[in-house]
């Protein structure tokens, strides 16, 4: 007879139901510690400061994340730096756009944002986890945050052409696996391996996480939902689950799991009015007369005593550079840093990404359906479809259509906004039916991979091999960063952090030299 140890239960349950499932059900075991042996600190101020003040000249190529980042914490040790950036506007993918606002793309129509007041999309980044850094800068900065709903019960999954609300999915999962689980263990088949008492606590455990009657049948729970919710009268239910069988074949793994990594688990945050207030804040505290826009850099040039950048129609010494730019974009520009350098630039590959945002005039989301932020996760070509944690109750508001990436976001790139705009519509419809199309009052769509002087959402690394770590060290007088060089890519807490490990080496280095 197959046994089942405690190690081999409980990773069950934990790739089941999550770190919180498993470990209520070692609470059940007697495994975990009835309190916390350390009080919680909360994230304290940034204390990233570099030690001791410096004079020299910075040149930084890029005036993203990174690049912001990096002139701040260099300007506060005293250094000169001067910001430039091939864009009309600082800031990179982190990218909000509001009516009077203008989207270009690198082949395609030009698109006129059209939103109305206090309509805002964040186009690149749109939460930030508790534990990223990024919460730090926001409160050195003053920039006031909100919480973003990450995981809404009543937001729903589409899977194989069926639509269920997200609470329902889990319900129907966690109870089927409890069901199997609470049988095994009834009938002994785990005796050789659990006490009497254990045996007792563990069925406890997965009666309550999977609501199963007396006899361990999962037969649907109140934790699916309601057609009409208890008031007065009692509520009426959702109709019964379908068969394991049925709850399996729906796929819906992926959609209730998501948020259980440690980059995307609630609590999750957001500057209030929009991701591009940390871009602002960091303008302002660096100094917008540093930051030259519209300036394409096409050559570097390190010298034994400083560097030189070059572009069309003008050049610039400093002692030191901080090249910012993607990896496929510093590739292709002229330098005299090594084949090894070219060869390692060219080891991450651009991913392609892209986002629609529909604005509506009237919140039918938070009306019809009931969803006050989160996220539908879908199998359609749009993957997901986000709701705004913010302004509830507004007149209006805007529903982000797809969020996608890689073969998706290609599909979607390739196609004129009109068109990306159809498509969208007609996947989201099948969620949320004609209103989804008849209400809709004006949409905008970027696609990175087409967004001049990125082209891309982000770059991946095949391996985080030699390459990446020769990159994380200085070539001459020119220093590298941006997300791609950390394991947080795509987070704007990756671009901070590469910001912070290229300006200390800087710094340290300055004041080492004679």
């Amino acid at each position: 007879m197959n046994t089942v140890t405690r190690r081999g239960l409980l990773v069950g349950i934990g790739a089941a139901g999550g770190a919180g499932a498993m470990y209520a059900a070692m609470g059940a075991l007697g495994l975990a510690p009835d309190e916390q042996e350390k009080a919680f600190t909360p994230p304290s101020p940034s204390d990233f400061t570099l030690r001791g003040r410096a004079s020299a000249k910075v040149v930084i190529i890029g005036a993203g994340v990174a690049g912001l980042t990096a002139a701040y914490e260099l300007g506060k040790a005293g250094y000169d730096c001067t910001l430039l950036e091939a864009r009309g506007q600082a800031g990179g993918r982190n990218l909000t756009l509001r009516g009077g606002d203008r989207v270009t793309e690198t082949s395609g129509p030009a698109q006129d944002v059209r939103f109305g007041e206090g309509v805002y999309f964040n186009a690149g980044p749109g939460r930030i986890a508790p534990w990223m850094v990024t919460m730090d800068y926001c409160r050195e900065l003053g920039i006031p945050i909100e919480a973003f709903i990450n995981n809404n019960a009543n937001a729903f999954v589409h899977t194989n052409g069926r639509t269920v609300r997200a609470k329902a999915a889990r319900a129907d999962m966690y109870g089927y696996i409890a069901e199997l689980l609470a049988k095994a263990t009834n009938v002994g088949q785990l005796n050789r391996k659990l006490t009497k008492d254990d045996k007792e606590r563990l069925l406890e455990f997965l009666r309550r996480f999977g609501d199963l009657g007396p006899a361990y049948d999962y037969n649907g729970s109140a934790r699916r939902g309601f057609v009409k919710y208890p008031a007065t009268q009692n509520g009426i239910q959702l109709d019964p689950p379908g068969s394991l069988h049925q709850v399996l074949a729906a796929a819906t793994g992926r959609a209730i799991t998501n948020d259980f990594g440690y980059e995307q688990a609630t609590p999750m945050f957001q500057p209030v009015g929009g991701m591009d207030a940390i871009v602002k804040a960091l303008t302002a505290a660096v100094g917008p007369e540093r930051i030259r826009t519209g300036v394409q850099v096409t050559a570097i040039t390190t010298r034994e005593k400083d560097v030189q950048v070059t572009w069309n129609g003008g050049a610039l010494t400093a002692d030191y550079c901080l090249a910012t730019l993607p990896p496929h974009i510093l590739a292709k520009m002229t330098h005299n840093l090594g084949a090894d350098v070219t060869a390692a630039l060219k080891r991450p590959v651009p991913v392609a990404a892209g986002k629609i945002g529909l604005e509506y005039g009237r919140r039918w989301w938070e009306i019809d359906d009931r969803i006050y932020g989160g996220i539908t996760e879908t199998d359609l070509d749009i993957t997901h479809i986000w709701y705004p944690s913010h302004g509830y109750h507004s007149p209006r508001g805007l529903v982000v259509g797809y969020y996608t990436s890689d073969e998706q976001a290609e599909l979607y790139g390739a196609l004129t906004p009109e068109d990306r705009r159809r498509r969208a519509i007609t996947q989201g419809k099948k969620i949320h039916g004609e209103k989804y199309r008849a209400e809709l009052l004006s949409d905008v769509s970027v696609a990175w991979e087409r967004q001049p002087h990125i082209q891309g959402g982000w770059a991946r690394w095949p391996a985080f091999d030699s390459s990446f770590t020769l990159l994380q060290r200085p070539s001459g007088r020119v220093y590298f960063a941006g997300d791609w060089l950390t394991h947080l890519i795509a987070w704007q807490a990756g671009a901070m952090e590469s910001a912070r490990n290229a300006v200390t080496q800087l710094h340290q280095r300055v004041l080492q030299s004679p």
